[in-house]
């Protein structure tokens, strides 16, 4: 069973409005690349905690790759703010 719990919600940003107030690209990109690493960093977070009750409830190697799936999460976000920079030097 799957089940995704947290407080966000997942939204298509593909709105065709081109209009005179449509954000410049860099900035959604920006804009974008932020929701992701918050995104991450919550979902890590919440790997953590789930891991760290793993490891009280004997469960030791599954929280060994819980934590994994943590730091994965947190390396995902370096590569996003490598992005990000990037978009703001242009």
């Amino acid at each position: 069973m799957s089940h995704h719990d947290h407080d966000h919600h997942h939204h298509d940003h593909n709105h065709n409005d081109h209009g005179p107030l449509e954000m410049p690209f860099p900035d959604k990109m920006i804009k974008l690349l932020d929701h992701w690493i918050k995104h991450n960093d919550d979902h890590a977070k919440t790997y953590q905690g789930w891991a760290d009750q793993a490891r009280q409830n004997h469960l030791a190697r599954v929280a060994v790759l819980i934590e994994e799936a943590s730091a994965m999460s947190l390396a995902v976000n370096e590569k996003f703010e490598q992005a990000k920079e990037l978009v703001i030097k242009d």
